[in-house]
């Protein structure tokens, strides 16, 4: 068996490769954890920095374009807060969506472990330059500096691919799921915690250093990607060996180009459906407190233990099921199942009664359910199509696909929630996401392709001499 064969991994099977893909789904749970601290802060950050620099400053005038477009905000500032963490996140997804191919482009070329230290370091700086961001403009270039680095998430999941041959690719994806789940979960909870610590009025004088009421907060974060960068460059074992790697310099693609024919078939097919699920529940994601709120009173609190109570399932589901079933049933079958029993979730969510709350409550359990099962599916099913030379860029298209997504998703759904009742948004998933529902079983079957790849690599390792794989 030669180096190149895509159905076994780099690095064979054994202590070395479960500990690198222990790596790499740490590097995953950190990278998201750290990440996700802003979320439960987006309200707090707007009236600190409002109160800083008044409604005459550029934050102000953000505020002012955003009760103008939408009375509610100017009747209550929840929705101005509401509009201002979607506007911070529509940025963050926008420079993913530029630089996820880059950087999957990059580590074909180079290797995964160099890219993701680069690129952790750089999300390490962003997070000290949002602990000393005594303006707004700084707060805001820290962002940019976040998400132009984002991008090292579809490097790690590249590396996870590398480690799994076709018959274990869903596996890998599955624990890639679960890492995303934990890291959401533990993330917003950490930031809701050092939220209470302000190192301001702790230690007054560090105030002229750009020391602010979020900086404990900031500090975590970076606490956590340099427990990462500590983790991959002592920790991590290269998953892309030399032989591997695109001797051509990398491409680094328009972003657009997902929407374009691939040599390699279904790739295509499976960015568009990445495309639309993600389009249908990032509304659902970024309007679900909002509803939750309008119908059944929930506070911050409660939200909170509502989107634990989605991450434990989505972690049981991504880190358990999936991982058994997948390998039996395939990669299409489970996409499909996934995307079937989030239909029913969301219209469940969107036309739950005031006062039944259960059916409420039924509805997360089926998104959830779907969701744990056609995330990691779906990315499966890319990683399988991919190429073994072009993992990094396909995932790195992917990825910036799912970023786009991110920015399109809330906008649409928000306006139609404020436009036409809060069931609009869901109802809206339903319908769009029937139709990839039904035609994701007809999808190329990727096991088929990876069986025809192997073959081809073979008949070419006669005609050269094998490399041998590296032993444990």
């Amino acid at each position: 068996m030669t180096e190149t064969d895509p159905s076994r991994p780099p690095i064979q099977a054994g202590p070395r490769r479960r500990s690198t893909l222990a790596t790499v789904f740490l590097t995953l749970f950190l990278d998201l954890a750290g990440f996700s601290i802003l979320f439960p802060l987006s309200p707090a950050l707007l009236e600190h920095y409002l109160a800083m620099e008044g409604k005459g400053g550029v934050l102000g005038g953000i505020v002012r374009a955003i009760e103008s477009a939408s009375p509610l905000a100017m009747r209550d500032p929840v929705y101005a807060a509401a509009l201002f963490g979607g506007a911070l996140s529509a940025m963050y997804s926008l420079l993913q969506f530029l630089f996820a191919p880059v950087w999957g482009s990059l580590s074909d070329r180079i290797g995964r472990k160099p890219v993701l230290i680069i690129s952790i370091c750089g999300m390490a700086a962003s997070y000290l330059i949002w602990a000393a961001s005594g303006s707004f403009p700084l707060f805001i270039a820290s962002r940019i500096l976040a998400g132009a680095m984002g991008g090292n998430i579809s490097v790690a999941t590249a590396a996870a691919a590398d480690l799994s041959g076709a018959s274990e690719r869903s596996k890998a994806m599955g624990l890639v799921g679960a890492a995303f789940g934990l890291g959401f979960i533990f993330g917003p909870t950490i930031g809701g915690g050092l939220s209470h610590i302000d190192l301001s009025r702790l230690f007054p004088s560090l105030a002229a250093l750009g020391v602010n009421p979020f900086s404990a907060a900031a500090l975590g974060a970076f606490l956590l990607a340099s427990t990462n960068l500590f983790w991959v460059t002592f920790r991590f074992d290269e998953t892309l060996p030399r032989e591997r790697r695109r001797k051509e310099p990398p491409r680094f693609r328009n972003p657009f180009a997902f929407f374009s024919p691939s040599a390699a078939p279904g790739i295509r097919r499976t960015n568009i459906l990445w495309f639309v699920y993600l389009l249908a529940f990032s509304g659902m994601e970024f309007t679900l407190t909002f509803l939750a709120h309008e119908r059944f009173g929930f506070t911050p609190r409660m939200n909170g233990l509502m989107f634990l109570y989605l991450g434990v399932i989505l972690v049981l589901v991504q880190g358990g099921i999936v991982r058994r079933i997948a390998p039996r049933f395939g990669e299409r079958r489970v996409a499909a199942a996934g995307l079937g029993l989030t239909v029913p979730g969301l219209a469940l969510i969107g036309l739950a009664p005031r006062a039944h709350i259960s059916v409420f409550f039924a509805g997360l359990a089926l998104l959830a359910v779907g969701s744990g099962l056609a995330q990691p599916s779906i990315t499966s099913l890319v990683s399988l199509y991919a190429p073994p030379d072009r993992q990094g860029a396909v995932i790195g298209v992917f990825r910036s696909l799912g970023a786009f997504s991110r920015i399109l998703g809330p906008l649409i759904a928000t306006s139609i929630f404020w436009k036409l009742g809060s069931a609009s948004p869901y109802l809206l998933g339903v319908a769009i996401l029937i139709p990839p529902a039904i035609l994701v079983p007809w999808l190329p079957d990727p096991r088929a392709r990876a069986a025809g790849a192997a073959g081809t690599e073979a008949r070419e390792g006669e005609e050269r001499s094998a490399v041998p794989l590296p032993a444990d």
